[in-house]
Order: C-alpha cells, then structure tokens, then sequence
C-alpha cells in the first residue's frame, strides 16, 4: 500500500513538473537568446545630421519589429562623442542585450567595446561605417563608389562652366578615422587626380560643418576666391559649412560643389543653385538589411542568405556584408531620385522660397 501511495506521488510529481517546464516554454523564443525575447540595441553616433535619428534610426526600427515582433528595440544617441558611445556599449553589455546594431562615431575607438562585447556573448552589427574589432556583420554602400561619383560630378560642373581639365578644387574630406571617409576620398582622388588641381586638401575631425566652415575660410584667405574652381565637400553637413564660408567671403558666384547622404536641407540647396549635387544612399534598403542581419544573428543565424558580400576590418577577415549602390543627384534627377524613392515629397522641398526655382527645375506637381 506505501509502495503504491508512493508510486502515484513520484507520478503526480513527474507529471507536475512536464505542466510547469511547459508553460514555462510557452511565449519565448530559441536562439542565441537562450529562449528569452530577442534584446536589439541600436546606438546611432549622433543627432546633428538629420539621417540618424531622422531616418536611420527609425527605419531599422520599424523594420525590427516587422521581422521580430516580440523582438525588444533599445537605442542611443552619443550625440558625436566618443567616450558617450563606449559608456553606451558598457551599458547595453551590461543590461544584457543579444546583438548591437552600431554607427561608430570612431571606428577604431570603438575596437575594445567591440571586443568587449564579443567576449560578453554580445555580437555586434556595423551600420554604415565600419567598425574595428570581432563585429559580425557590416551593411553600408560602396564608399569608394560614393567618391567617385561626387569626383565625377565636380569634374563635370567644372567643364559646364569652362574649366576644362586642370580646374583647381578645394577637398574638404571626412573624419580620418572613418574607414568610410578613407574610402570616399580614395574613390574621389581616383578620377580627380590627373584630372585637376587640388589646391588644398583638410581633413575634418567628426565631420563637424564649423570646421569645413573654418577650412574653407582658410582656403578662401590663400588662394583667393578666382582661384578655386571646385568644392569636394565629403558629405552635406562640409557642404553646408563650405557654402557658408564662401557666402561669408561674398563670393560669387559659387564654385560647384559636392555633398552626399541627400539631406532634405542640402535637396533645396541643389534647387537654389548653391550646391551642385549629393549622393543619395537610400536608407530604406540600408536599415533593411541592418535589421535582417540583426534578427537573424539574434536568432543565431546564419548571415549568408542577407550577405552576399564580404569585408575586412583589420581584425577580421572575410566578415559578411552588404554593400549597397548609391545614387549621384544633381537638379534635374531630384524627382527621379530621392523624390521617386520616398525620400521626400516636392512639396517639402520646394518651400515657398524656392518656389521659382521648384519651377525651373520641373519641380511641380
């Protein structure tokens, strides 16, 4: 009798334990997550140029959730400080998040918060600019492609205004610490060298539009303004500095210049004739494939069927990417670019004050 009292005790017990371990499964997920909800940092490297929080951010976001719903979404903002972004890092790595979705605001500052959260279990995806360290994964757009299309277009507005080979240009290129800005001034030399003079040449440290302001300034001052033909400005924000030093200078008119990322503000200048042309990188497809590879590595997946390309960092070898075309933009392919792409509608670029030149440019409707 004991023995049987005993028997159904360990089976009410045995069976107890299957209904508990059960609905202990119910609602999670497998993965590398360990069977909790999928954790998904996103830490963008700053607020002053507006594609980060304006469109970058939000994208992956939204993204994230389509492919994850029970997916959690954290972010931060280190506003372009360095040590903001690491104490960033220290703080998801420690919070438990599975994967990081990271724009460095310093690609090589950033390696031993990499390598910190790679020992933690932490993987980590570079986004648009290529980090150091054991990343797992890198999406962005053919930097040196993205150099030679602004190199190209400045070659060309040179010529329309009858300065043929030999022009002399200003560069103004990015942060040397970006293994973006490497690329887009390798990409660029490559068809200017040669091809025109590059009178002056500044680096710009955190891509900062007082600084391009501050260098153009200095420029202005040593060469004279009927000396410099050309403008390579790296990205919108040194276009916008360059404009303002040379508009401060009263010169005119103004020498063409380069931009890229197709800002909404550097959109109109192109309209109004203060800057030449942009480069449009279309974010959606950028933020789409930076939250595919940040779901599937969350899930502990493999990256081949998002990657096709591959990449090294330095540290390491053979790392999967995806490296998307940009697009060069200049007044008459606005609408067929970053109008036609859902960028921006005509109506907010074409503000009242560029409503003449809207017109102009075809811009109506």
């Amino acid at each position: 009798m004991r023995n049987r009292m005993r028997d159904t005790a360990v089976a009410i017990a045995a069976a107890s334990a299957v209904v508990v371990l059960a609905a202990c499964g119910q609602g999670t997920t497998t993965g590398a997550t360990g069977g909790h909800a999928p954790r998904i940092a996103l830490l963008m490297p700053n607020s002053t140029t507006a594609r980060w929080e304006g469109r970058d951010r939000p994208l992956l976001e939204k993204r994230i959730k389509e492919l994850c719903a029970e997916c959690r979404v954290e972010h931060a903002d280190a506003g372009g400080d360095v040590a903001t972004q690491q104490r960033q890092m220290d703080s998801m790595i420690t919070n438990g998040v599975d994967v990081i979705v990271v724009a460095a605001v310093d690609a090589k500052s950033l390696s031993a918060a990499v390598e910190k959260a790679d020992r933690a279990g932490v993987r980590v995806i570079a986004y648009d600019r290529l980090a150091g360290g054991p990343i797992e994964g890198f999406v962005s757009f053919d930097g040196e492609q993205v150099g030679r299309l602004q190199g190209r277009a400045l070659l060309r507005a040179m010529r329309e205004r009858g300065h043929g080979d030999g022009g002399r240009i200003v560069m103004i290129n990015g942060d040397p610490t970006d293994p973006n800005a490497v690329a887009f001034k390798k990409g660029a030399l490559s068809v200017l060298e040669g091809r025109a003079k590059i009178s002056r040449a500044y680096d710009t440290l955190r891509w900062r539009t007082e600084t391009a302001y501050m260098n153009m300034s200095g420029a202005i001052a040593a060469l004279r303004p009927r000396n410099i033909d050309g403008v390579y400005a790296a990205n919108d924000n040194l276009a916008a500095g360059a404009i303002a030093a040379l508009k401060a200078n009263k010169v005119d008119p103004l020498p063409p210049i380069t931009g890229q990322d197709a800002g909404l503000e550097a959109v109109r200048r192109i309209v109004g004739g203060e800057q030449y042309m942009t480069v449009y990188k279309p974010f959606t497809a950028e933020a789409d494939a930076g939250a595919r590879m940040a779901v599937a590595t969350a899930r502990g997946k493999s990256l081949d069927r998002v990657a096709t390309d591959r990449v090294n960092n330095g540290t390491r070898k053979a790392v999967p990417a995806v490296l998307l075309t940009p697009v060069a933009v200049t007044v008459g392919t606005i609408k067929d670019t970053v109008v036609k792409g859902g960028a921006y509608t005509i109506g907010q670029i074409c503000v009242p004050r560029l409503e003449a030149d809207c017109h102009r440019a075809g811009l109506t409707g």
